[in-house]
């Protein structure tokens, strides 16, 4: 959208009343979408009411509507649950109920809705949208509005955010509270065993490496109860001291009975006697404080469902703002609805596959994973390949997910897999040593890396790395890391003219907590470093609770990157996020002294962190105290996110999928010979779609004295945290989402996980 128009658009939203509401079962994440709801309404000036209790609210009206201003959402974003309240409402399921409704907004000339809620709350948003011509008429008719005001307010604007911990809603890639949802699970099932709810079931069941899942999508065969007991008979013969089983909320056989946990624990003891316990997660899923996706994602919907209002004609459907790979997108509400109904439809009518097909490629695809991972099933045929795993670079959570979903996947072709300690140094010195299924079980949830990484690069023994790339026979090279394990290859594929050995396929999956590896828009570890550095900043917020005014300054690691510090800020709500990539000077600083603020370790060459805090120190004399915070190390530690699990593990897979493929093409005579520039790539999700980028094309985008891309995506998040933190900044660089559609073909499209 041109500049122009984005500014006119602006100047638009100074005559609106828009108002935000939160109903059905509550999701992590809400908080965070009200208050960019509400700070972005206000940024474009227009009235924002807060609708309190759901629809009860809007139908009892009175002191459950209160508009808003820029402190009513403050130190909101880190909240679990909806501030605002959520409660069902059968009144509004009648005429008369949404009568009442529409008169409450109408005293107070609200137009625009923004509905944040499961489809069953959207689908009601649509229908009161559809009726307000009809329910204004028979308020003017009635004598209880005039002919003014129902001419003033003739059309109501509907916008929902889907927040749902199921993600059950067909047309986004996640809903608001999933993610959350998900830490939790995994919080629970880390520390002992059992259950879910269908997405998360899968997801976590992916996750945690569990031995069976049951989901209602796809039903068990019958007598699965004898494969299950020899499966995990299985297991605690090879040494496994636990078994771990999930099942969804409403799993099913497949003539429709329900499967219970209490079933499933009574089989086990009666078939294989072991001690069984049952884990009923329930609410647990609902609780604690939001994931930093969901901040960061219900900040982006919420902006974007503004965007949208302000946007809306006559012809607009009523839309719902959904995420599709990292970007925005708006999708006609009764389209998404109307999927989602086919999918209960498919099941109930037990055309499995196809329930699985309605709910997306990115389900589908991970179900297969899973069923692919979950046993080891032995190689039709024994491969000629032999591949290589390594890990270089600074430990990142998510590493271990993706060397044992590689590991798993290569066994499953046939091929001969090593594993390399210490990175690159290991590969020279002979650390290498061919691993099996089973020696990589448990890794899934561990942090750092199990194979020891370093930061070597191969020019400084490329001989010796040579030497065992002939005396091994491998290959093919995977390697597992951030900036160096790219460059590392890089210097591999440079030195293919003096050394035939290094004619091998290569692949990098990027993994570090900087993100700052080209080729991708997600780094492996990044989403657990911007957890860590989270949670750190909710603390330290915490800390200053009721004493006088404080800045906290927090460094975050990065170099010169400043994704985890610009993420960081969005999720904790900070007030400014100082990175190298967006230059800054003392007049940045003097206008915006702030009440925490988040500074990227190598931002600026001499606004340090320890300048910054003497600059507000002297300054805040009288006024606040300032403290400074280095979070350090503690962002690589602790287990992977759900995300980074899923995403090594998909990584993992995919990146030995497309080396297969190559091995094929370049065998010739007995032998691997593969030097063009597409046989040694950096796979990555960029945009919607997982890519794989040849390193030496990549040379060309990378900024090697800063170690980043020249080019960087969340660069535009940064819009974002500005407005939402109160800057005074012009809205033409703002991107908005495209209406795109829901069908079958769409859903079939992979984007991203």
């Amino acid at each position: 959208m041109a500049a122009a128009e984005l500014e006119r658009l602006r100047m638009a939203g100074a005559g609106m009343a828009i108002a935000v509401l939160t109903s059905g079962g509550d999701a992590q994440g809400m908080n965070a979408a009200v208050r960019a709801v509400t700070r972005m309404g206000i940024y474009v000036g227009a009235k924002v009411f807060l609708i309190y209790e759901g629809y009860e609210g809007l139908v009892e009206g009175g002191d459950n509507i209160k508009q808003a201003t820029w402190l009513s959402v403050s130190n909101i974003i880190q909240l679990g649950g909806t501030v605002i309240g959520s409660a069902r409402c059968k009144a509004f399921t009648t005429r008369q109920g949404r009568l009442r409704a529409a008169r409450n907004l109408v005293e107070h000339g609200i137009t625009n809705l923004c509905v944040i809620g499961g489809d069953g709350s959207l689908t009601g948003a649509d229908v009161f949208r559809a009726e307000w011509a009809g329910l204004l008429d028979e308020l003017l008719r009635d004598g209880l509005i005039s002919e003014e005001v129902a001419k003033a307010n003739g059309r109501l604007n509907v916008v929902g955010l889907v927040g749902s911990i199921d993600n059950d809603f067909c047309g986004t890639d996640m809903t608001i509270g999933t993610d959350s949802a998900l830490h939790r699970i995994m919080e629970v099932i880390d520390a002992i065993t059992t259950t879910a709810q269908r997405y998360l079931a899968l997801v976590s069941g992916l996750a945690s490496g569990a031995d069976w899942l049951f989901i209602p999508e796809s039903p068990p065969e019958d007598g699965w109860e004898d494969l299950m007991c020899e499966r995990l008979g299985e297991t605690r013969s090879r040494g496994s001291r636990l078994n771990i089983i999930i099942i969804a909320e409403g799993a099913i056989d497949r003539n429709g009975k329900p499967i219970s946990s209490n079933y499933v624990k009574d089989l086990v003891v009666q078939r294989l006697g072991f001690d069984t316990r049952v884990t009923v997660l329930g609410h647990v899923q609902r609780g604690g404080t939001p994931s930093a996706f969901d901040r960061v994602l219900s900040s982006k919907m919420g902006m974007e469902a503004v965007m949208a209002l302000l946007e809306a004609t006559p012809d607009t459907p009523a839309c719902v703002v959904s995420l599709s790979g990292n970007q925005s997108v708006r999708l006609p509400l009764m389209e998404c609805v109307q999927v989602t109904k086919d999918v209960q439809k498919a099941m109930d009518e037990k055309r499995f596959d196809e329930a699985i097909q309605l709910r997306g490629r990115s389900f589908e695809n991970n179900w297969n994973i899973y069923k692919l991972l979950a046993h080891q099933k032995p190689a039709q045929e024994k491969s000629p390949f032999s591949l290589a795993i390594l890990n270089v670079g600074a430990p990142a959570a998510g590493m271990n997910a993706a060397v044992r979903s590689a590991v798993r996947i290569s066994i499953c072709h046939g091929h001969t897999v090593y594993a390399v300690s210490d990175g690159f140094e290991g590969l020279a010195k002979g650390q290498i040593r061919e691993v099996g299924w089973h020696d990589v079980a448990g890794w899934l949830g561990r942090g750092g890396s199990m194979l020891g990484t370093k930061r070597t690069l191969p020019k400084t023994c490329m001989e010796k790395i040579v030497e065992n790339v002939r005396k091994f026979n491998i290959q093919a090279l995977l390697v597992i890391g951030g900036f160096e394990a790219y460059e590392g290859v890089l210097q591999l594929v440079e030195a293919r003219g003096q050394y035939e050995e290094l004619c091998i396929i290569m692949c990098v999956i990027p993994a570090t907590i900087s993100n700052n590896v080209p080729g991708t828009d997600f780094s492996l570890g990044s989403d657990t470093a911007v957890n860590a550095a989270m949670e750190s900043c909710d603390r330290i917020k915490q800390s200053a609770s009721g004493t006088k005014r404080r800045v906290f300054i927090v460094e975050t690691m990065g170099g010169y990157c400043g994704y985890l510090s610009t993420v960081t800020g969005i999720a904790v709500g900070a007030d400014a996020a100082y990175v190298y990539e967006d230059p800054f000077t003392i007049h940045d600083l003097k206008v915006s002294v702030p009440s925490g603020c988040q500074h990227n370790e190598k931002c600026h060459e001499h606004y340090t962190t320890e300048f910054l805090y003497n600059l507000y120190s002297s300054e805040g004399k009288g006024i606040f105290d300032c403290r400074i915070n280095v979070l350090g190390h503690l962002q690589q530690g602790g287990a992977p996110t759900p995300f980074d699990r899923n995403y090594g593990t998909k990584l993992g897979v995919k990146a030995v999928l497309w080396m297969s493929e190559k091995l094929q093409e370049a065998y010739r005579k007995g032998r691997v010979f593969a030097n063009s520039a597409d046989s040694a790539c950096v796979i990555g999700l960029r945009k919607k779609v997982v890519a794989f980028s040849p390193v030496t094309e990549l040379k060309k985008v990378t900024d090697f004295e800063h170690r980043l891309p020249q080019e960087q995506w969340w660069l535009n998040l940064r819009l974002m945290l500005k407005m939402l933190a109160n800057y005074q900044i012009s809205l033409t660089e703002y991107i908005s989402g495209k209406m795109e559609h829901v069908t079958r073909r769409t859903l079939s499209i992979e984007k991203g996980f």
